[in-house]
């Protein structure tokens, strides 16, 4: 996925982003909040975690609940260290593939989604490049006609 790009924002697409597809078109479910955890990870959080830690602050070392969490609404962040502010969202999907408190075939099918989700963006981006070439081939044909076609006039 290195490189590809939100069509709709411009902004990276990066692994465990939320995604969303419209035929051959991957882009993020949020613009605005393109690294925010997905609908289905804000559901089994509240359904399965709701009292123990869930984030662990690298930065304070101190470990939060839900509710401790903090956000900023003006910068589009949810999810912030309520000590130093900083972003735990990486550590909530973290929990979201390690607690114990989900069942495993609920574990096993979101690890599933987020794969499937990663695969496509990837091979949309091939795709994507494999068209490029195709196009690029096609002018260039299109280029050598035209010359000679040019070419022929010229001489007849």
């Amino acid at each position: 996925m290195a490189g590809r790009k939100c069509p709709r924002c411009a902004q990276q697409i990066t692994p465990g982003d939320p995604l969303a597809f419209y035929g051959a078109l991957i882009f993020h479910l949020d613009c605005q909040r393109p690294h925010n955890l997905s609908h289905e990870d804000r559901v089994l959080l509240f359904r399965y975690c709701w009292d123990h830690p869930v984030a662990k602050c690298p930065a304070c070392d101190q470990s939060f609940r839900q509710l401790q969490l903090s956000g900023d609404l003006l910068a589009h962040r949810a999810y912030l260290c309520p000590r130093c502010r900083a972003d735990l969202t990486d550590t909530l999907r973290g929990q979201l593939e390690a607690c114990a408190m989900l069942p495993d075939e609920i574990r096993f099918r979101a690890q599933e989604a987020r794969e499937a989700a990663r695969r496509a963006a990837k091979d949309s981006a091939q795709l994507r490049d494999q068209g490029d070439a195709l196009i690029r081939e096609a002018e260039a044909a299109i280029a050598a006609l035209r010359e000679t076609i040019r070419l022929t006039v010229w001489r007849d």
